[in-house]
């Protein structure tokens, strides 16, 4: 009994990206745990940014690979320059309609700042992060492994269809 405590202790003091809950564009709480076994990219987006053109390569990336266990996770920010200023509503019917985004969307976050999200404190500290740095911009990528392992981070102006990424995902997929 006193093993087992010990491991539960181990694994809640050693969380990875998806023992996070975030709550979805609709309002919906979500464990992200649910995309264990998954290769998942989690991207910090906008709908006001010279960057977001890359919801297109985004949902095309998404498309491509969600049959071999890929997920997009999209979590709309405002700390850039104002640039997501809409509501969750007005923020997924924008994505929907200029960009045909399919992926899981989730609600307005903070993701650098006062009143951080835990998931994006947990992505970007110095303690908990192989890829550790204050968010920069929007379309920041993070890739986690199936094992649940953050193994990549791509800064913003990495395209989601340049060959880093691709390739990133490609290994990430084909993993055991």
């Amino acid at each position: 009994m006193i093993f087992a405590l010990a491991i539960t202790s181990l694994i809640l003091s050693n969380p990875g990206p998806l023992d996070f809950k975030a709550i979805d564009i609709d309002g919906r709480p979500i464990d992200l745990s649910k995309y264990r076994g998954k290769v998942v990219m989690i991207v910090n987006v906008a709908s006001k940014c010279g960057l977001t053109p890359q919801y297109e390569q985004l949902q095309a990336l998404y498309e491509r690979n969600k049959e071999n266990g890929f997920v997009i996770l999209g979590f709309p920010a405002n700390e850039f320059g104002s640039q997501e200023p809409g509501s969750n509503e007005e923020i997924k019917e924008f994505c929907t309609s200029n960009y045909g985004v399919t992926f899981p969307m989730f609600s307005k976050i903070v993701v650098k700042g006062e009143g951080i999200h835990p998931l994006y404190e947990f992505l970007t500290s110095e303690k908990s992060s192989k890829f550790p740095g204050e968010i920069r911009w929007n379309f920041t990528k993070f890739l986690v492994n199936r094992k649940g392992e953050l193994v990549a981070r791509f800064e913003p102006r990495v395209a989601p269809n340049a060959e880093e990424v691709v390739s990133a995902i490609a290994r990430a997929i084909s993993e055991d």
